[in-house]
């Protein structure tokens, strides 16, 4: 059996232990595994190669992704679904691997339901994906964020100001409420709940009148001030229909400024919490999810993602990975609430 695997979507710490597992398992299956260039663009494009043993030998600790990654959509593209058919033919491929998150998973589900024989990996830094507890990638972006929010506290204590750190999170903030946990945080805001502006100075404020000259505000990319309203750098649009997110963090501490009168800086982390080696938990996470993939494809189990509820990796269908959003959890973040202000 070929098999081919793809990694779609951003980047994150673990992809490149999700291939190696794969490979590896893969090999022990009698797979013959080729790699695909830049997500679904390889498949429309024709761009594959071989994948083996040799090949993924050390990229257990990198960041990114060896396979390259893209946020193409063949659906999107005229006569892309047809081009990827094209491929799979042409190549003999006989399963695709897909590595990605909602979106890239989105596509795998649609050309599953076309006939393409498939099994998905949940990808994403976010952890917004239903049908899984946690994401890899999830634990290192975090473990960044929470970093910087550390380093954060000391300058913005030594300056009195407030610092507004942005994290991302299109529609989940994950990242932000455990970070912001983790990190201390003196507000939260995330994109499931508006944000409202006068709650917020009056945590900063409350923290004064207790003789705390510092503040430290985490939000996620994707919350709004206004329901339906995203701070966005430019009004264009991605194969998938998304915006690219970003200004909420300035437009904050502006208004903080604005309202208390406290000097406000901005930190934006971006892409930093993309970047760089994975923690140890996302890359056995990430060595489990492609172990269980390889198997799912030996079994034959098309259309169905490897999964983890509780400490098990488990099988569920794309159909259920994708259906919603996972978001986060209003107990857990009644909970944050008790440190804010």
């Amino acid at each position: 059996m070929k098999v081919a695997i793809l990694t779609g979507g951003g980047d994150c710490p673990g992809l490149n232990a999700v291939i190696r597992a794969v490979v590896r398992r893969g090999e022990a299956h009698g797979f013959e595994l080729v790699g695909v260039r830049d997500g679904w663009r390889g498949l429309i494009d024709g761009h594959t190669f071989r994948l083996s043993r040799d090949a993924v030998s050390g990229i257990l600790p990198l960041g990114g992704t060896i396979l390259g990654t893209s946020r193409t959509n063949p659906f999107k593209r005229e006569g892309g679904v047809d081009a990827v058919f094209r491929t799979v033919e042409r190549a003999g491929i006989d399963a695709v691997v897909a590595i990605g998150g909602e979106d890239t998973l989105g596509v795998a589900k649609r050309l599953f339901d076309e006939g393409l024989q498939l099994v998905g990996v949940p990808k994403t830094i976010d952890n917004d994906l239903s049908g899984t507890d946690y994401t890899f990638g999830f634990d290192t972006a975090v473990g960044i964020a929470t970093e910087a929010i550390d380093r954060l506290h000391s300058t913005a204590e030594a300056h009195s100001r407030v610092i507004v750190c942005e994290v991302m999170g299109r529609h989940a903030g994950h990242i932000a409420l455990h970070s912001g946990i983790a990190g201390g945080a003196d507000v939260i805001l995330v994109p499931e709940r508006p944000i409202d502006l006068a709650q917020v100075a009056a945590w900063v404020m409350a923290r004064q009148e207790r003789g705390k000259n510092f503040s430290i505000v985490v939000v996620a990319e994707g919350a709004q001030v206004e329901q339906g309203k995203d701070a966005t750098l430019n009004a264009e649009l991605d194969e998938f229909g998304h915006v690219r997110l970003g200004g909420i963090g300035a437009y904050l501490a502006k208004e903080i400024e604005r309202r208390t009168g406290i000097e406000s800086r901005v930190t934006v982390l971006g892409h930093i919490q993309r970047g760089g080696t994975p923690t140890a938990r996302d890359r056995v996470l990430a060595t489990r999810y492609g172990v269980f993939a390889a198997d799912l494809v030996r079994d034959r189990r098309w259309g169905m993602m490897a999964a983890l509820h509780g400490d098990d990796i488990v099988a569920v269908s794309l159909d259920e990975a994708t259906k919603e959003l996972h978001l986060v959890d209003p107990k857990l973040y009644e909970m944050a609430e008790v440190f804010f202000g």
